[in-house]
């Protein structure tokens, strides 16, 4: 037993999933499953455990799973569904003076696998000459074919990162889908939090027929849990407070702390199951060598500097101030430094903004309102560079978030100052 199949970011965690906390939302994904004509909406952070959570409830083999990222039409989108299932589209059909070509779809079921075959069946009784066939353009619709082949099958297509795809795009989704699910047709869609309405805004005739499952980051506890299975399947011994220290480092994503218990395991020299004794201690220099090999598995360094950076300056430059470790930085530099004081914390009030900023600082500090706008600022820089919402400021109640815990893990490890 090998500590990479035990400790599994990205993959399915068979030996360390902990599902305390999913009780009551597999419970309510069950009951929207068995009562059909629902559609299934997941919203949670990046990185929370949606896709595991949506595998192990209702199983691998029983999901066609797509992505919305590089869906630009509704048809792209229902292609991928038909290649996962193996269903050969139609495009071109041959007749002859004395052929008649109809066209089903048959479908089959072996196992747990379905394959689905749908064509034009031309297999003609050719009575002329080949000169006389003539080939012509099927007009394929995709919906209909789509209802054909899922109608009451024990199967899920479930949409990941809806929120990628254009918003045109989403709303003629949004429209198929309620007609699919009306026919039995089994759909989960998942988002972002902050894109958690976007297939109801896309067609408000769904309200109603949609049943929602939000997901958060995971508390310490929960992350614990991770290292605690992990590290006994694996026969050795960590020091309870560095598994602590390691789920505060993960931010409450679940990924990140697989990834942390599995470089655990190889900065100590623990690839496979222990025979012998084998402890993890808390020590600050194995946690850096940990946290260092971890951030190499994400790289926000562009996103990063643009948001050090700031918007173009005009007129006079920045206030510059005098750090307590020797160094000068302008309030953008500082924010970033903030972010990376310990401890690690997704949500920031401004009154924590401001004390991180003060503790700093030698003596002049940026005022709250150079502060304030800095943050927005800096969001609207992080998210345009990022392609995605990364960041938000709340102007109204003066909050910083961090969407995404590999973004404030690269900050406080990605030795962005040296």
């Amino acid at each position: 037993m090998k500590a990479r199949d035990i400790f599994t970011p990205g993959r399915f965690p068979s030996y360390t999933f902990v599902d305390d906390h999913l009780v009551t939302k597999r419970e309510a994904l069950e009951n929207a499953l068995d009562t059909g004509s629902l559609l299934i909406s997941v919203s949670g952070p990046s990185k929370s455990g949606k896709t595991v959570f949506i595998e192990e409830a209702i199983g691998k083999d029983k999901i066609v799973q797509v992505t919305g990222a590089g869906i630009n039409s509704v048809d792209s989108l229902w292609k991928r569904v038909f290649d996962l299932l193996g269903t050969e589209i139609p495009l071109t059909q041959t007749k002859s003076a004395s052929s008649t070509n109809g066209f089903s779809a048959k479908g089959s079921a072996s196992g747990n696998i379905f394959v689905a075959k749908a064509g034009a069946e031309l297999a003609a009784n050719h009575a002329s000459t080949d000169s006389d066939a003539i080939t012509t353009s099927l007009a394929v619709d995709y919906l209909q074919l789509l209802i054909q082949e899922l109608a009451d099958q024990d199967f899920t297509v479930f949409i990941d990162d809806f929120h990628y795809i254009p918003r045109d795009v989403q709303s003629e989704i949004a429209k198929q889908i309620k007609e699919a699910i009306r026919s039995n047709v089994k759909f989960i869609v998942a988002s972002v939090p902050y894109h958690a309405d976007d297939v109801i805004r896309s067609n408000p005739d769904l309200r109603g027929r949609i049943v929602s499952i939000d997901f958060g980051y995971w508390d310490t506890k929960l992350l614990e849990k991770i290292a605690q299975k992990g590290f006994a399947e694996l026969g050795i011994t960590c020091d309870a407070s560095m598994i602590k220290v390691l789920a505060d480092q993960a931010a409450g994503s679940p990924q990140l702390m697989q990834y942390l218990c599995l470089n655990s395991c190889y900065a100590t020299g623990a690839r496979e199951k222990m025979d012998t004794t084998h402890i993890i201690p808390n020590d600050q220099s194995l946690l850096e060598r940990i946290c260092k090999s971890t951030v190499l598995s994400t790289d926000y360094s562009s996103v990063v500097d643009k948001m050090m950076e700031g918007p173009r300056v005009r007129g006079s430059d920045r206030i510059s101030h005098a750090l307590k470790d020797g160094s000068h930085g302008d309030v953008y530099s500082l924010l970033i430094k903030c972010l990376a004081i310990d401890p690690p914390q997704l949500t920031l009030r401004y009154d924590d903004l401001v004390l991180r900023v003060r503790s700093l600082c030698v003596s002049q500090t940026p005022s709250g309102s150079s502060i304030t706008g800095a943050c927005s600022h800096m969001a609207k820089i992080a998210n345009d560079s990022a392609g995605e919402n990364i960041i938000e400021w709340d102007g109204e109640n003066d909050v910083l978030d961090i969407r995404d815990p590999y973004l404030l893990f690269y900050i406080r490890w990605g030795e962005i100052f040296s």
